[in-house]
Parts: C-alpha cells; structure tokens; sequence
C-alpha cells in the first residue's frame, strides 16, 4: 500500500481538517504496535488509530471496538500521562519527510506546555515517539545507543529525523528538471529509484496518467496537488491496495482515512480468520493423530490376536495325542484332522511342562486373544467414528469463510472438549449469542447451511418433516435443507442447494460431486452418535458443482 510522503500529505491535510482544536478524552493500546486515541472534536467523538505496524503502519479513522489489554503497556500509560486532556493543535508532516507530526498543547495544574506525537510511517522501521521541545519523552520502540544503532530512540536523547535517502525531493524543481533530462526507458521505475517521497505504485500512477508537456513540472503539480479521490482496489474478494487517488477498478471512498480503515479493517479480519483456523485446526489434528494412533493399537492387537482359533487348535491336537507325547520334548508334528486337505502341523513345546500342561498353555493363549478380539472389535468401531468426526471438524474448519463459521466450530470443539474453555475474568465473561446458520433465497425458497456439527443437528431438529435435506455423498458437508412449505422444489433450487453442499464440503479438484436428498422425515439419529451424524433411507442423488454466490445472512 502506498504509504509514501504523497499519501501521507494528504492524509496529514485530511486529519488537520477534523482534528484541529478536537480534545484528547482518552489513549488506548489494544496491541503491541497500535495505538487509539479517543478524540472529542466539538462535535462528534471519533477513533484514531496510531499503528506502527511493519504490514498495517497508518493513520486513519476506524470504528473498530478492539479489546484492551487489562493492564496498559508502558508507553501508553505515558501518553495517558501526557496527553489526556491535551487540545490538538494541528496535524502536518515534517518537511517532506515520512513523518506525521500531531501538535498537541497539554495543560496541568500550574502550567501548559506543547508536545508533538510523531507517528513515522515507514514499513518496518515505523515507530510512535513523543517528543517536548526536541526532547524524547517516549517511544513506543525504543533504540538504544550502540555502536549497531545509527539512530537512538530512547527518553531524554534529542530527536533526530531518520536518515535521509539519496534522492530528490519533490520541492526542487530544478533538479527535478534536471533529472529528467537525463536518459531513460522505464520511466516509473527511473522515478521511483530517483525522487524521494513516492512508492512504486504512486509512481506508476504519476506516469499513466501524464498527457505531454515539461514532465518535471507535471509531477510537481501531481504530487503537490490537493486532488483527491480515494479508493481501495479488490481481487476475488481480497483487498490489494488503497491510493489517493483513483485507480483502475477501485472502490470509491469519501475519505482517505475511510480507505484506509475498511483496507486495514479487511486485512486484519482476514488475518484474524486465518490465525484463528490454524489454532482450530492445531487442536483437531492433535485429537486426530491421538485417534490414529489409538487405532493403529488397536488393529495390531487385532493382527496378533487373528493366530487364536490356530492357538485352540494346536491345544486340541495336544489334548487328544497325550498318550504319544512325554515331557521334555520342544516340538512335535501330529496329524491335523481339523484340516480337510489332511497333513500334519509343527507343534513348538515348553520342555519344562508336561504334555497336558502345554496343552493347556495353548487353550490358555487362545482364550486370551478370544477375548482381545472381543473387546478390540467395539474399540476399533469407536476409534473409526472417532477419526471420521475429527475428519469431519477438518472439514469444516477447512471451508469457512468467515468469522462466525469459525466460532461455531470452536463451540462445538468446546463441547466436545477438544478445547480447553478460556480463563476469563467475570468484568470479561459475557453471553455470546447463538450464531445463525447459513441463510441463502432461492426463487423464493429458503435454504439454510450448517456451520458446524451442532449448527447441523440444530437444523435438522428445527426443520419440518417435508423439507428437503442435503448432504454430499462420501465426503464431509455441511447439512444443508430448504424450506419447502408444502411446495415442490424446482430442479434449479435442487441443484443450488447441492451446490452449497459441495462449496462448504472437503471435496477437492472441483467438477461435478454426488451429493444425497431425502425429506428430513427420512433422516435417524442413532443413539449415542457424534454431533451432525444421522443415517438416511428412500434418498435420490444428483451431480453438483460448488456454488459461488454470494451468502445472504
């Protein structure tokens, strides 16, 4: 995003604007590097949000409601000390630099003073600072002074900008005329490496839409010009950018800061989405891999426990050969009348026994195994239906596509105990409300999706006998059912209803996936069955691709 000195300019005249003679009511750290300033403007209360974030570094407006840390880091209970109260003087940035500077006039009991809060904008180097009268107070980065430092941060030490780059600043004009006297075949990249202050997409910009003339002084006037028409630029659903001025596809914003807010805001959820599958994901397969291996247990015991009727066997040909056997003898071959095509079977002994007691070593051995298998039998089925519901939880961790299909898994693990609940303070503890299923219209039907095994069986209760049920066939899915209110449900809506089974399935490659129908009287609970596990009779089946339309909730 082309956070560079072009941007910033606008942004610090954009905030001037609001801010100016506003009041700072309060100052917040929800994270490590951002912080929120609750600003009172005279007529409406607004957020600013201070992120000196390496991939989120901004100054904008947002409505976010972020939580707050119990106890406030360091660096803001200073700027609690200093700045509360504080009346904002302007905003600007210093010189051409990537620097914004909030002047603030702080008042006590005795006194009044002013402080600047600096925010500096640049990628990873970015940081907050406060300064008094070329002193700084704070940081909310601090650097200490070593001989691996070229530039300390720290209270008490004189600021001092970042070092400068070796290029020109947009203010000379005639090295800017210059300069492109010289030379050159990619002209945005020639800018960009050359002229301070712009990013490679700003200049791109610069140079699409130059028309002929003196270039020099067409980019003076682009850069400095207070033309504006913020927008935020998307792909298949993902933010990608945000500038100043419009771009190719964008979606249009009032403000710079209102870009700003939803980019960051997009990006921030979506990397909350994914931080947040992980973990859930971590949890299943470490329940998953548990059950694998208990499994695995549990077929071997099966493997060694097969020889047992081989073990009766063996105690039976003993039994009825004693009369030709003696003590101290370590195998025999006797006559197998067990088996129909006749032969004899290599017997191994206990020399130390007798006869009879070797016998009864053997029938002891295949009692033993007898009732392994026995009980070995209900484990396995257990463990099997074990694995297929943590294969089903994969699932749908793997197909959501927002925060609330999240959460309700994470309900569901819960329940189940895969997650241990989190230690929350009773100021905390709230009531969560029952997060909805997934809601679509379908020429006039209704069609609803589960989120989650409990959202799935939820459903299923809710739902009248004559709805229509849906589910893939040999794969994981949400359960899916419409509304049919007495009404026979037209093929299209059929096919878009299986097509939702299979978008939120674990089915891969794409192309066409069978996916099973029945009416919801046709469905069974089995006693005792995991959470979104029913059987299903008198059921038809059509091909269906994943749908791609929009959710409605």
């Amino acid at each position: 995003m082309p956070q560079d000195t072009f941007t910033l300019r606008l942004i610090a005249k954009e905030l001037d604007e609001t801010l100016r003679g506003g009041k700072i009511n309060r100052v917040n750290q929800p994270s490590k590097e951002e912080l929120g300033l609750i600003v009172y403007t005279g007529k409406r209360t607004l957020k600013l949000t201070v992120n000196a974030n390496a991939s989120d570094c901004g100054v904008y407006f947002t409505e976010d409601e972020r939580e707050n840390p119990l106890v406030a880091p360091n660096f803001c209970m200073l700027l609690r000390k200093h700045l509360t109260g504080a009346e904002i003087l302007g905003v600007c940035l210093d010189g051409f630099e990537r620097v914004l500077v909030i002047r603030v006039r702080c008042f006590s009991d005795f006194s009044e003073t002013e402080r600047e809060l600096r925010a500096e904008i640049m990628g990873k180097y970015s940081n907050v600072i406060l300064v008094e009268n070329g002193t700084v107070l704070g940081a909310l980065k601090t650097a200490a002074l070593d001989e691996a430092c070229k530039r300390a941060v720290f209270p008490g030490v004189k600021y001092t900008l970042p070092a400068p780059q070796d290029k020109i600043v947009p203010t000379d004009r005639a090295a800017l005329a210059a300069l492109f006297s010289l030379p050159h075949e990619d002209t945005a990249r020639f800018l960009f490496s050359h002229v301070a202050g712009l990013a490679p997409c700003t200049a791109e910009q610069i140079v699409a839409s130059y028309r002929g003339g003196d270039f020099a002084e067409y980019l003076y006037g682009y850069i400095f010009s207070d033309e504006i028409s913020p927008c935020v630029t998307e792909r298949e659903g993902e933010v990608t950018d945000f500038f100043a001025r419009q771009a190719e596809g964008g979606i249009p914003f009032p403000t710079l800061s209102a870009a700003q807010s939803y980019f960051y805001g997009k990006r921030r959820g979506r990397k909350q989405i994914e931080a947040e599958r992980r973990r859930l994901l971590a949890a299943v397969n470490a329940v998953r891999k548990k059950t694998e291996k208990r499994l695995a247990q549990i077929r071997e015991k099966q493997r060694e426990c097969a020889s047992c009727e081989e073990n009766r066997v063996k105690g039976e040909l003993l039994t009825a050969n004693l009369y030709a056997l003696s003590r101290g003898m370590r195998s025999c071959e006797l006559y197998n009348y067990y088996d129909e095509k006749g032969g004899t079977v290599k017997i191994a002994l206990d020399e130390t026994l007798t006869p009879s007691q070797n016998a009864q070593s053997y029938f002891k051995k295949y009692r033993k195994q007898k009732r392994a298998l026995e009980i070995a039998g209900p484990q396995e089925r257990e463990a099997a239906a074990e694995l297929d519901y943590a294969e089903s939880l994969l699932a749908a961790i793997s197909a959501a596509a927002c925060a609330e299909d999240l959460r309700s898994v994470e309900e569901e693990l819960l329940t189940e105990g895969f997650l241990k609940p989190p230690k929350e303070s009773k100021e905390r503890k709230k009531t969560s409300p029952e997060i909805p299923c997934r809601r679509y219209e379908k020429d006039g039907f209704t069609i609803r999706a589960g989120r989650s095994n409990l959202q799935n069986d939820r459903l299923v209760r809710a739902s009248a006998p004559e709805d229509i049920w849906l589910h893939t066939q040999k794969y994981h899915s949400c359960h899916v059912v419409i509304e049919t209110n007495g009404r026979e449900v037209p093929e299209e809506v059929l096919l878009f209803a299986a097509g939702i089974c299979v978008r939120y399935s674990d089915a891969k490659g794409g192309g066409k996936v069978p996916v099973d129908h029945c009416p919801v009287k046709r469905l069974k609970k089995p006693p005792k069955a995991k959470a979104g596990f029913v059987t299903y009779t008198d059921h038809r089946t059509v091909l269906a691709e994943a749908v791609t339309e929009a959710e409605r909730t």
